[in-house]
């Protein structure tokens, strides 16, 4: 498999009213096509941060970031990125949401009628074309965050980036999403790098959990491949010795050698 992103000796360096303060340090990544890497660890350990760089939200201090052996430079279409926040625009409906962000993208190359049949495709991925003439203000929270990955996939993005996308969710809301990304992302064969904080969601979505040290100067602590066949049934894992056995492994990294997170800035 090609690598899609590749992390070389990154870091990340900010500057404060008390001086400098780093959050990263030795970033060292490579993540290949069609993998579904989890970022996690405790707060403060940059793991939102080193999504930001992948996305070109933020420029590393130093190292190098890779996207299809080309150095990222800012934001560009390549990575789609989904927030915790849904971020969608409420005076605008579902599909012109989604279709902002495909004209932005195609619409130098592509018809009006082009650009709206790939708005409604990628509604229809999310299950959501019922609501497609619905405002942000008229939908629940789980359809909003489903509104904002179709407004992701619609990009035809290299990497899709999620950062705790299901995080303000109810539980039973949260579950029914970690199902559906997973049936996205085997339909799409998506490459995708999410942060976390939930040892399970990472253990059912990931095929390698990415375990940061804490910070200030976090780095890759430990990398856990996921040997879990797929397609993954929530209900047929709660039975898995294997699932447990990886759970266990996520937990003990967590709170047993990274028990007391330093103090972040």
């Amino acid at each position: 498999m090609q690598s899609y992103v590749q992390i070389e000796n990154a870091s990340m360096v900010f500057s404060t009213k008390k001086g400098k303060f780093t959050a990263l340090t030795d970033i060292n990544l490579k993540v290949q096509q069609g993998e579904f890497i989890t970022l996690i660890g405790h707060s403060g350990c940059g793991k939102s941060t080193l999504l930001n760089l992948v996305a070109g939200l933020l420029d590393a201090t130093g190292g190098v970031l890779l996207l299809a052996n080309k150095e990222i430079k800012g934001p560009g279409p390549e990575r789609g990125v989904v927030f915790q926040n849904h971020s969608l625009l409420p005076w605008l409906t579902s599909f012109e949401n989604v279709y902002l962000a495909v004209e932005k993208v195609f619409g130098g190359s592509e018809t009006k009628a082009q650009l709206k049949a790939r708005t409604s495709a990628a509604l229809e991925l999310v299950g959501l074309t019922h609501a497609a003439n619905k405002l942000p203000g008229e939908i629940s929270g789980g359809m909003k965050q489903r509104v904002g990955i179709a407004r992701a996939l619609a990009m035809e993005p290299k990497v899709l980036l999620m950062d705790e996308p299901f995080g303000a969710l109810d539980a039973l809301t949260r579950a029914h999403l970690q199902d559906e990304l997973m049936k996205i992302v085997a339909a799409t064969k998506s490459t995708v790098i999410m942060v976390t904080h939930d040892v399970d969601e990472a253990v059912l979505l990931s095929d390698r959990i990415v375990m940061m040290t804490n910070g200030p100067a976090a780095t890759i602590g430990e990398i856990l491949t996921v040997d879990l066949p797929r397609p993954r049934e929530r209900l047929k894992l709660a039975h898995e010795p294997k699932y447990h056995e990886l759970r266990s492994q996520v937990l003990e990294f967590l709170y047993s050698r990274q028990m007391r997170p330093k103090e972040a800035a």
